[in-house]
């Protein structure tokens, strides 16, 4: 045996967790080794009340403490809106550009067909209830521009679309300071696909 029982646990536990494989558990292994046991202490602690105390949202489905996540219980947002992201990571990545004050739909991930994920696994149908029970004038659809989230987003809209609402992508293309000549075709193409007026 390579390590002893209570070093491989913890590594094979490491690398359960997304984007950690068999060096970086290492890493984090042999650190929290040599750390002070109060470090340990305190990360343990802050991962069981995380545990404890977060649930999804029962509206949007974003990561909550209380009833409702913080957006949904903030009255002053704009009812009339909705953004509809894959994971709760992207509902603060858009609050973080303070352009948007909505509220949001969480589907929890993507439709996948090679990872066995179809809307069923989604949260769609809650998305269609939202949209349905009127109010909602536009639904802004922000999945990621890849194949799996183009496809989730022409879903989404093709479901929408019916329902009254105004179904809008957000919009593709270059990075703020990127360059032309670095750029590839097909994000080239989406930045002059979705050109505005000046």
């Amino acid at each position: 045996m390579l390590y002893a029982a209570p070093i491989a646990r913890l590594l094979e536990e490491l690398e359960r967790l997304p984007g950690i494989g068999p060096k970086s558990a290492q890493r984090v292994a042999y650190h929290l080794l040599k750390t002070d046991e109060d470090s340990a202490i305190r990360l343990a602690s802050a991962i069981t009340e995380v545990k404890r105390l977060i649930h999804f949202c029962p509206r949007c489905h974003n990561f909550a403490e209380g009833d409702l996540c913080d957006v949904c219980a903030d009255p002053e947002r704009n009812a009339s809106a909705l953004c509809v992201v894959e994971e709760p990571r992207d509902v603060i990545a858009i609050e973080r550009t303070g352009e948007f004050r909505g509220y949001y739909h969480v589907l929890q991930g993507v439709i996948s067909p090679m990872d066995g994920i179809g809307p069923d696994q989604l949260r769609v149908r809650e998305l269609v209830e939202r949209v349905a029970a009127g109010g909602i004038e536009e639904v802004v659809v922000a999945t990621n521009p890849n194949v799996e989230g183009e496809t989730t987003a022409l879903y989404v809209a093709r479901l929408l679309k019916p329902l009254g609402a105004r179904v809008t992508r957000i919009a593709l293309g270059l990075p703020v300071g990127g360059d032309l000549e670095f750029a590839d075709e097909v994000t080239l193409g989406k930045a002059l696909e979705a050109r505005r007026e000046m």
